[in-house]
């Protein structure tokens, strides 16, 4: 009989319960033994609803307080000194890890793969000495036997968890990694003691290809481990195709987790390679990174291959990787378009693909109308989905719609003589905090309660006050605030033709921080100015510079659930061309600094280098579009967050962005080793200040990293600003942080202005 595995599922809950768990912890709203009761619930809460969809393979483990990467080196006892050395589990040292303490900086927080999620840089020395410090699996585990719930155990393998970690030597690799070992061999035991039939072992590191040394350090870590374990141990991939695959068979792996969604590659080495006869598949057919109901018909089909080289009693069906980057909530509560929603499959509909999917394919007939319905919704795409006038522009474009008419050096000296700015000047990313009070007036204007000239009226008293604090803090370039944005990818989602937004469709982004990314289902026009009102007000408030605010087109196509109809490639220049039409009109009402923000550029680059290039090309020439027919005083800013700048410096310097700003304080500055070897000659603005904690920098931390910038960049092109947005941020802690940045520049200033 046919099984059902999930490799996740979301852990925020359907109505963000986790969100506001933390919160009111953080804030001291509930006291630790009430958070910790009430996140068991969740967690075990979610096991059950898998349950009740009859899924054999329920995860355990996947679920997080905050980060996956950071439970596994928690657990694993590696945990950076100045956090002290806790014995179990101690969430003051747990989430100062992750937020930072008022006398310890919080951990640097990277991009999980190509996704919108953000995980916790483990830090490990040459030395490290491992220690199973709290098993957080284990524990789950147990809690959801307690309910009559026995689990399939998710462990982070050991060679991903090393790969992503930071601070050893690369020469102490295969030491640190074999030190590891015997943690995850008395680990696995403790769990097979508690019953656990299958462990499942993520390793997704193995999508980007190994070299031949890697996959010999690879196989020794295992061949360390497994032959000590009686569970079915799943070898767990997701996100690509695995190139090694084959060469991984003889490893002593029950099974393997293969992603089927994202490319062939998978199944053509299912097809053109023998695959063992005494493991089982875990077949990813089911995708976990887009909301687009799957066509079982088509799921059977690919299905069917894979049969005549794996026998059907050793396929398990899957989902492609975890759940967690698709909504939880229920589709049907939205104000979705009719034709639309039908089309839409969130997490909970997964669930039920994959029990449809089970019981036909284990002979009941009664299934198949659902699999035929499935089909029938793909066969005919909407008219109103399509714009002929959008295609054409597309179609037309020309290699000098890409191109700004002069270069660098001659614009950059006409716009800063004109913007009047000397050395090191300061801004910030665009937003500033927004207080419950914003939330509450935009919730009552969304609901009709006030009208949208109180709402209106409102906002510009934010935007005022705002003008007023940045006045007084002496910064150079000044943002509007961005009061009206619920997101910086949302709101342009509900500003365009071709989009639609969600009220309750939330995805964890890190911690409690979650986003509703919005769907692009049809082509892509701007019908009216997205931004003009909220900036124009700004900049008539003050004679400083006030930045146009916009997303850019990548990022937007990135942090959106994309049609699946027409090339990611022409939807990104729909987007561009609606964008360029804003950045004119900005321009013409005056506005001198414009910033395209572009925070999820390298998200989307494959995985293998080998697929980069075409990606690389479409992704910089849709930034170029949007602002390719600006005046030289025109000044481009863009902004990129988290991004491994050593692998796209090329690219982020042919965007040709007047300046760019970029994080570079949770690495304490080491981004900078990047312009040690390749020399940026554009502006750039150093993210002098980690936003994601609550923590307050010194005057002398950030000079500590502005004195390295100008050892590698021309203190000419040097800005000063935060390394992103202040969103969630309160102002008890932005006002001084902001401060000491100013006073730091001012140091700067009086040290070279010479």
């Amino acid at each position: 009989m046919l099984k059902t595995s999930v490799v996740g599922y979301p852990r925020i809950g359907e109505k963000r319960e986790l969100k506001f768990l933390l919160e009111n912890f953080w804030q001291d709203k509930i006291d630790e033994e009430e958070f910790i009761s009430k996140y068991h619930e969740l967690e075990l809460s979610r096991c059950k609803l898998q349950s009740e969809f009859g899924i054999d393979l329920i995860p355990v483990g996947d679920m997080s307080m905050y980060d996956h990467v950071l439970d596994t080196a928690y657990m694993f006892g590696v945990i950076p000194k100045r956090f002290g050395k806790p014995n179990g589990l101690d969430l003051s040292v747990y989430f100062s890890m992750a937020r930072g303490s008022k006398d310890a900086p919080a951990m640097e927080m990277t991009k999980w793969f190509d996704t919108n999620y953000h995980y916790l840089v483990p830090e490990i020395d040459d030395e490290q000495n491992f220690y199973l410090n709290y098993p957080f699996v284990l524990e789950s585990f147990k809690r959801a036997k307690e309910a009559g719930i026995i689990t399939k155990p998710v462990i982070l393998g050991g060679f991903t968890f090393l790969k992503l970690s930071k601070s050893y030597s690369s020469k102490r690799f295969k030491d640190l990694l074999l030190k590891l070992a015997p943690i995850y061999v008395e680990l696995i035991q403790l769990l097979e003691k508690e019953g656990a039939q299958y462990v499942q072992i993520d390793e997704p590191y193995l999508v980007l290809g190994l070299t031949s040394d890697e996959l010999k350090i690879f196989r020794e870590f295992y061949y360390n481990i497994l032959p000590y374990l009686s569970c079915k141990t799943i070898l767990q991939t997701y996100f690509e195709g695995v190139p090694e695959l084959e060469m991984l068979y003889e490893l002593p792996f029950k099974g393997f987790g293969l992603d089927f969604c994202r490319s062939d590659e998978n199944l053509n080495k299912i097809l053109n390679t023998d695959f063992p006869e005494n493991k089982f598949l875990v077949a990813g057919l089911i995708n976990g990174r887009n909301i687009w109901k799957s066509d079982l018909t088509k799921v059977i089909k690919v299905l069917d291959k894979i049969k005549t080289k794996v026998h059907p009693d050793r396929i398990i069906l899957s989902t492609s990787c975890s759940l967690m980057f698709i909504p939880s909530s229920d589709k049907n509560s939205e104000d979705f378009p009719k034709e639309l929603i039908n089309r839409l499959s969130f997490a909970k509909d997964r669930l039920k693909e994959l029990y449809i999917l089970k019981e036909f394919l284990n002979g009941n007939n009664s299934f198949s109308s659902k699999i035929e319905e499935s089909h029938k919704i793909w066969e005919k795409t909407p008219g109103t989905f399509f714009i002929e006038e959008v295609h054409n522009k597309v179609k037309n474009l020309k290699k000098e719609d890409f191109i700004r008419k002069e270069p660098f050096e001659e614009r950059y000296k006409v716009q800063m003589d004109e913007l009047k700015l000397g050395l090191f000047p300061t801004t910030t990313i665009g937003s500033f905090p927004q207080t419950k009070e914003l939330r509450a007036k935009r919730a009552a204007f969304k609901s009709g309660t006030i009208s949208r000239e109180e709402y209106t009226s409102y906002i510009k008293s934010l935007i005022e006050d705002v003008i007023k604090k940045q006045e007084e803090l002496g910064l150079d370039v000044f943002v509007h605030g961005e009061f009206e944005r619920t997101d910086m990818v949302e709101f342009f989602g509900e500003k365009l033709q071709g989009f639609t937004t969600s009220k309750f469709a939330w995805v964890q982004s890190y911690g409690s921080r979650c986003v509703r990314p919005p769907i692009i289902y049809a082509d892509i026009k701007r019908n009216a100015p997205m931004t003009l009102d909220e900036i124009i007000y700004a900049q008539s408030l003050t004679k400083k510079p006030v930045k146009g605010m916009l997303t850019g087109p990548v990022t937007i196509l990135n942090w959106s659930f994309v049609r699946e109809d027409i090339p990611r490639e022409e939807v990104a220049y729909q987007i561009a061309l609606a964008l360029a039409e804003e950045i004119l009109d900005l321009e013409k009402s005056g506005i001198k600094i414009i910033q395209i923000d572009e925070p999820a550029f390298r998200e989307g680059l494959p995985l293998r280098k080998s697929n980069r290039e075409k990606y690389i090309d479409w992704a910089i020439k849709s930034f170029r579009l949007t602002n390719s027919n600006v005046k030289k005083n025109t000044q481009i800013h863009t902004h990129m967050c988290y991004s491994e700048f050593n692998e796209m410096i090329d690219a982020i310097y042919a965007m040709d962005s007047d300046v760019i700003s970029i994080e570079a304080s949770r690495s304490k500055g080491d981004i900078l080793e990047v312009f040690e070897k390749f020399k940026y000659d554009h502006g750039i603005g150093l993210g002098t200040y980690d936003i994601h904690s609550p923590r307050v920098p010194s005057v002398s931390e950030i000079l500590e990293i502005l004195e390295r910038s100008i050892k590698v960049i021309d203190k000419k092109l040097i800005w000063v600003n935060p390394d992103c947005g202040l969103k969630t941020r309160g102002w008890e802690e932005t006002i001084p942080s902001l401060k000491n940045m100013v006073e730091a520049a001012k140091i700067m200033r009086a040290r070279y202005n010479k």
